[in-house]
Formats: C-alpha cells, structure tokens, sequence
C-alpha cells in the first residue's frame, strides 16, 4: 500500500484500518489491530459526521482557500455551540 510506505518512510506509524477481500477474510491480530485504531478513529470521525449531517456540510462552498478555511472554522463553532449545552449539563 503506498500510503503506509510513505509513513514508513516517514519513520510514522500506520493508523490506517485493514480490509478483507473476498476469499482473503482479516486475520485475528487485523481484527485486533482495527479494533484498537476504531476507538480512536471513532471519536474524530463522529466530528466530521455530526457536521455533515446538522449543517449539511458536504464540502467546500467556497473558492479559494481563504474562505474555505473560514467556513470550516464558522462550523466548527456552530458544531461547538450546538454541544455546549449538553456539556456543561454533564459536567464535563
């Protein structure tokens, strides 16, 4: 796989998830292994996803990289502000 030859190029680990093919299933230690990445993984991508889905935020609306940014930025404080006060309530 290229992009885990370019970590270890890099000297980086490889966080990225294995995939069975059919007839070649994931072996237990892959299993394992995704198992451990997903719990992680999870808590980064339900950011992503509750964006996409509460702000319909599909990609960038904008040209440019300048505005682009700023729209990213603009859902990250919505995205901050929709949870805050479920927060705060559970005392985190």
């Amino acid at each position: 796989m290229p992009n885990e030859t370019l970590l270890k190029n890099k000297k980086l680990k490889s966080a990225i998830q294995k995939k069975g093919n059919r007839n070649h299933p994931l072996s237990p230690a892959a299993k394992r292994f995704n198992k451990f990445v997903s719990k992680t993984r999870y808590k980064v991508e339900r950011v992503f996803g509750s964006i996409k889905r509460w702000f319909r935020s599909s990609g960038a609306r904008y040209i440019g990289l300048d505005k682009t940014h700023k729209q990213h930025v603009m859902e990250s404080i919505a995205y901050n502000l929709y949870r805050a006060p479920n927060i705060i309530l559970k005392g985190f």
